[in-house]
């Protein structure tokens, strides 16, 4: 059984292959051909330390990630997420391969939104706001720019010279929340927030969001106002009992992004949206599908080449 570190899933996971895996994974989720359950979460310690268990089922494969959310890292050199993924056969539960799940997290994450942003953002985007500077925001800037480019990338963080540093790496423009979101295309909001850190006045309209952070009941990135804009999740189940954004809310689901996927359903680029992301297991399926496939083509093609040699 392979196991493959994060270095390892850095070479054999790109953004080409990513983004449409994850399309095609929530579009069988939404059209009930995937098994999810809503994820396990264990709080060891609230706000600090948190397990979680998601499993899920696509096709051929099976997969369950074990991860650990820990905010209490964040600032100590430490992610704030860590885990690994084990892969299976559906068919008979054979283990294949293990694989570290962090960069998997952040990729996937990433990936989602800029699937979505395609389908709702203004036609003539030009500018991108990030509210937020760590993982997230540098995962997020990336797959978006593979799908779009942005003249004018804005970034704020509750740490000023967070948010410089990262201008300076990203060729952004470091502001302060509401400049940076007054007139942008694409907001994203990447932040261990647990108050609201965006407002709907801010919002131009056909603006689109991608909410990202505020994964606890309780936690809150988007204040009332911006709720009460086009919400797109992905999954109704999920948010009604992991979104403090929704659940505070009551705000009304237009669409779950598989049905958009799909093209069973379809919301205006005209509106202004806000899409909810929590993070699925079958992200995580597609995104070590395509790595243990990668993984093992390499390993046939080092064995065939080491014949040759031999012969």
């Amino acid at each position: 059984m392979q196991y493959l570190d994060e270095d390892a899933v850095r070479q054999l996971l790109r953004w080409d292959e990513l983004i449409p895996a994850v399309e095609d994974a929530l579009a069988k989720f939404s059209a009930g051909r995937a098994l999810q359950p809503v994820r396990n979460v264990l709080t060891i310690e609230e706000r600090k330390r948190y397990l979680g268990l998601m499993p899920a089922v696509i096709d051929d494969f099976a997969s369950v990630k074990v991860i650990n959310y820990y905010p209490g890292n964040e600032g100590t050199g430490l992610h704030t997420h860590l885990g690994v993924i084990v892969l299976f056969r559906a068919d008979t539960g054979e283990p294949l391969s293990v694989m570290d799940g962090r960069l998997i997290t952040e990729m996937r994450t990433a990936a989602v939104s800029a699937a979505v942003t395609k389908l709702l953002m203004p036609a003539d985007s030009r500018v991108l706001a990030l509210l937020g500077s760590g993982v997230q925001a540098k995962a997020h800037l990336e797959a978006l720019s593979t799908i779009h480019h942005f003249d004018d990338v804005r970034v704020w963080s509750r740490t000023h010279e967070h948010a410089e540093r990262f201008a300076a790496e990203h060729h952004a423009t470091a502001m302060d929340a509401e400049s940076a979101v007054r007139g942008a295309d694409v907001i994203v909001t990447v932040t261990n927030a647990q108050e609201p850190v965006l407002k709907g006045a801010w919002l131009k309209r056909g603006a689109h969001v991608n909410a990202v952070g505020a994964n606890r009941p309780t936690w809150r990135e988007l204040d009332d106002e911006v709720m009460r804009n086009t919400l797109v999740v992905d999954s109704r189940e999920a948010v009604l009992q992991e979104s403090g954004d929704v659940i505070q809310t009551n705000a009304p689901i237009a669409a779950e992004i598989g049905e958009l996927f799909a093209g069973t359903k379809t919301i205006s680029r005209t509106l202004t949206t806000v899409f909810k992301s929590l993070g699925q297991a079958v992200e995580d399926l597609a995104a070590a599908r395509i790595i243990y496939e990668a993984a093992s083509r390499n390993s046939r093609h080092a064995t065939s080449t080491s014949s040759r040699v031999v012969r």
